[in-house]
């Protein structure tokens, strides 16, 4: 995976299984906003403690700096007990600065510390105008990571609904011993006060931001609270937080279908070992995900479950461009070597080489728990399930695990309202062929926003920009780097 932006399927369900027009206007920046206070100033400093995607150490590449600032714990307390933030900064390759360019690259949950320090180089056009800039959001990794215990295998191991519930009891209790302080304040609202600090730390007026999946949600929510201070920002791959869980694990569960469908017919057309048809490619990966309920397959010390081999399936399924690793990891496992799924599977989990877990995960069900009241029963969540079943029966469960059920705060729906009314336009990116954030999130997205100007991308996968379509690329790039807004309704074609 280029980059880590991946928003997974059902995520309560753990073992279920990223131009003409105006210029920026002039109104005044809400620097007076209470998070704006007393933000401070970044002390960058040489990174020692990033990681690649298999969780061992990397080396900072050139101008690449890190950082932290302190924000209030609770916002409605800013002058009570404070929290760090992890901050990467990239220094603009160019002369002529603009000023910073503030990165989310979803989950939630994801590292952008890590994430940025990776994926730099496809962001490279902007990085000649822009500090490209990200962090770890609160509740993430190095900004009081959620840690529950290491529960996250038991969890993706679940054999049916009696020990999923179970399972999800003691994975929220673990959450709360090990993490109980950070708990109620992860939701996506706190930390859009966090990045109006971020800007102030970084020196802008207006925010520059650029969120992919659950960052459009982040930058949005931003958006809603301090719509003046809107710099030029770009959601692509946008997400509609307003659905239930039931609503979202449906639409994503057709998303998905769509997209291996999508795959299976590419499969075809490239003469593939899966089968000679699509439908023969789908059975073929059913049979193998079923031969796994039974009979694991052995991969080394480890062994590539049902659970796991699920989400090496979905993992290839977010970016055309790995298409071709789903076709080999199958095959490869229905010959006896489960290797290359079970690597798919980790990268999807945050899985390290030493078999501990990043906080991608834990993370991710904090920061949803936190961004709603509803809490789903373990039935409730057992019939959500056959209803993904009939839809895109790859993804159906034997174990529904409904973890906010037992969660031990409360949640609420404040990051559900969305109104970027006042500010400057938006920028919201739409893949037809987006199979975890589908093409009508962002149709709703930019409605709701009132200010937004919507992009269609006629392609595949999550994450448009990112497909290196050329269309999508000198869209964003004449908007951010000269503040040229696309027409209404630009369609991108593949």
């Amino acid at each position: 995976m280029l980059v880590s932006m991946k928003k997974p399927i059902a995520t309560f369900l753990l073992g279920a299984a990223v131009l003409t027009g105006c210029g920026i206007g002039t109104e005044s920046a809400d620097t007076s906003a209470p998070t704006a206070k007393n933000a401070g100033t970044v002390a960058w400093t040489k990174c020692t403690d990033l990681t690649g995607p298999d969780g061992k150490p990397v080396a900072p590449g050139p101008g690449v700096e890190c950082g932290k600032i302190q924000v209030p714990l609770d916002h409605a307390q800013p002058d009570g007990e404070k929290i760090d933030l992890a901050l990467i900064r990239i220094k603009a390759a160019g002369d002529d600065r603009l000023g910073s360019l503030v990165f989310n690259f979803g989950g939630p949950g994801g590292s952008g510390v890590d994430t940025l320090a990776m994926a730099a180089s496809a962001f490279g056009n902007l990085g000649t105008r822009y500090d490209l800039v990200s962090f770890d959001p609160r509740g993430v990794e190095r900004s009081s990571g959620v840690k529950c215990g290491g529960q996250i295998d038991k969890l993706l191991e679940a054999e049916n609904n009696a020990a999923g519930d179970r399972l999800a009891k003691e994975f929220a209790t673990a959450c709360k011993k090990d993490s109980g302080k950070i708990l109620p304040y992860v939701g996506t609202v706190q930390a859009a006060k966090d990045l109006d600090l971020i800007r102030a730390a970084v020196g802008d007026t207006r925010l520059n931001y650029f969120g992919l999946s659950y960052g459009t949600h982040l930058g949005a929510v931003y958006a809603t609270h301090f719509p003046k201070n809107v710099g030029r920002f770009v959601l692509d791959s946008a997400f509609d937080p307003r659905g239930g869980f039931e609503e979202r694990a449906v639409t994503q569960a057709t998303g998905f279908d769509r997209a291996f469908e999508a795959f299976a017919k590419d499969c075809v057309a490239q003469s593939c070992e899966l089968g000679t048809d699509p439908a023969a490619v789908e059975r073929t990966v059913e049979q193998l995900l079923n031969g796994l309920k039974d009979k694991p397959l052995k991969v080394g010390e480890r062994q590539l479950t049902y659970g796991l081999g699920q989400l090496a399936v979905i993992t290839p399924l977010y970016a055309k461009a790995t298409w071709p690793m789903l076709e080999q990891a199958v095959a490869a496992a229905i010959k006896g070597n489960g290797t290359a799924m079970l690597t798919l599977a980790d990268s999807y989990t945050g899985r390290k080489a030493d078999g501990t877990y990043t906080t991608a995960m834990t993370s991710l069900q904090a920061i949803n728990c936190a961004d709603n009241a509803e809490r789903p029963t373990a039935a409730e969540v057992a019939q959500i399930n056959e209803r993904i079943k009939e839809i895109f029966p790859i993804l159906a469960t034997d174990a529904s695990i409904g973890v906010c059920a037992h969660w031990p705060v409360p949640g609420d729906d404040a990051a559900k309202r969305i109104d970027a009314t006042g500010s400057a336009p938006i920028v919201v990116i739409g893949g037809k062929g987006d199979p975890a954030t589908p093409y009508q999130w962002a149709e709703t997205l930019t409605r709701q926003l009132k200010t937004g100007v919507l992009v269609t991308y006629e392609g595949e996968g999550h994450g448009a920009y990112l497909s290196g379509n050329g269309c999508v690329m000198k869209a964003v790039d004449a908007y951010v780097l000269e503040g040229t807004v696309p027409a209404q309704n630009t369609t991108c074609p593949a």
